[in-house]
């Protein structure tokens, strides 16, 4: 009866009791499970966390690879040819033999003719070295960039070759060796624009007329500017690789590769370049390296005489055709590719174009 009478008093404190405990349990079996994941997901986190900082170094030993690839190996070929072509092209040796060979034979006229060729001559072949060289060194770099995070980005995914498409050694050749195509086929073209950008500066411009370091520097600078407004924008792109076409008329730059049987890993290789090239970005980076060798070659030929103070064109003339064989130098030797890959602006231009990064 006690009891009963105890249960009856008491059960309500009984419940509220079990309850609590109940309640305590579950909540505390609930916190027990959201601490255990909570520190599953923090090594999650701290694993991603190591595979990024891991995959980081990876990239950035791989990147520095790859520029070491550009200037030991594709840009020393690449050069060499390139100054073997325009040496043969641009070849001044016959326009001085004719003037030294002709004192007191040629006329006045025949003479003032050969001059004005070897004023034109020697500017031309200047500043298209000033520019094959700067251009040819960035798309280089442009090329071995692309085609290094691409092998990079298949190798680190270990696809299997049913499982993506991979690039081939011949189709990487194929794409490196592209790099010639203006030594190969377009320097004629490249000489014809060239020189008469140069013969439009160059205008009126006497034999007696005083040249000091600003004139020279400004027709220089005018010569280019010219060369690189003639035609449609982005027209000298076509000097550095051909417009195929098998590749397609409008393709997105966020696009690279399209739905087509006949487009090719090389294609997609080809077409990625050509976007870059001919992005705004690029333009900046070459138009600045432009401005920077140039005041390399100003340095350079102002350390070889009074030039500061001014020269009479017909004297001018020797320095002018001397400097492009230095800056068609090989790439060990050559303070201009030097100048060139010294400019802040170019490191992380291509730092962002290897990851793959927006360049704006």
């Amino acid at each position: 009866m006690v009891d009963r009478d105890f249960w009856r008093r008491h059960k309500r404190k009984v419940y509220v009791s079990l309850g609590l405990c109940g309640g305590g349990y579950i909540l505390y079996k609930f916190y027990d499970a959201y601490n255990k994941r909570f520190s599953e997901l923090e090594r999650q986190l701290a694993d991603e966390q190591e595979n990024d900082e891991l995959l980081k170094a990876q990239m950035q030993v791989h990147f520095e690879n790859i520029q070491r690839i550009a200037n030991t190996m594709t840009l020393p070929h690449t050069m060499l040819y390139l100054s073997s072509r325009v040496a043969e092209e641009l070849d001044l040796l016959h326009l001085t033999e004719r003037l030294i060979k002709g004192k007191g034979q040629t006329s006045s006229s025949e003479k003032l003719e050969l001059w004005d060729r070897l004023k034109i001559l020697s500017f031309t072949r200047m500043v298209l070295s000033i520019w094959a060289m700067t251009t040819i060194s960035l798309y280089i770099r442009i090329q071995v960039n692309i085609l290094g995070r691409h092998l990079y980005i298949d190798t680190a995914r270990d696809l299997e070759p049913e499982d993506a498409d991979l690039i081939d050694r011949t189709d990487e050749q194929q794409f490196l060796a592209s790099a010639d195509f203006l030594s190969s086929h377009r320097m004629p073209a490249l000489i014809s624009n060239m020189q008469a950008a140069a013969t439009e500066v160059l205008r009126g411009k006497q034999l007696r007329d005083i040249f000091n370091s600003s004139v020279l520097d400004e027709a220089i600078m005018q010569i280019l500017n010219m060369f690189m407004s003639m035609g449609r924008p982005h027209h000298w792109v076509d000097y550095l690789m051909p417009e195929d076409v098998r590749f397609p008329k409008s393709v997105e730059p966020s696009v690279p590769a399209v739905s087509n049987s006949d487009f090719t890993k090389l294609d997609q290789l080809m077409v990625e370049t050509r976007l870059v090239l001919s992005s705004s970005e690029f333009g900046s980076i070459l138009e600045m390296s432009l401005r920077k060798v140039v005041d390399g070659v100003m340095e350079d030929m102002k350390g070889n005489g009074n030039l500061s103070e001014g020269l009479p064109l017909a004297k001018l003339l020797p320095r002018v055709a001397q400097i492009s064989p230095l800056l068609l130098e090989e790439p060990s030797r050559n303070k201009f590719i030097q100048i060139i890959q010294n400019i802040p602006e170019v490191e992380v231009f291509f730092t962002l174009l290897y990851t793959n990064m927006s360049t704006s």
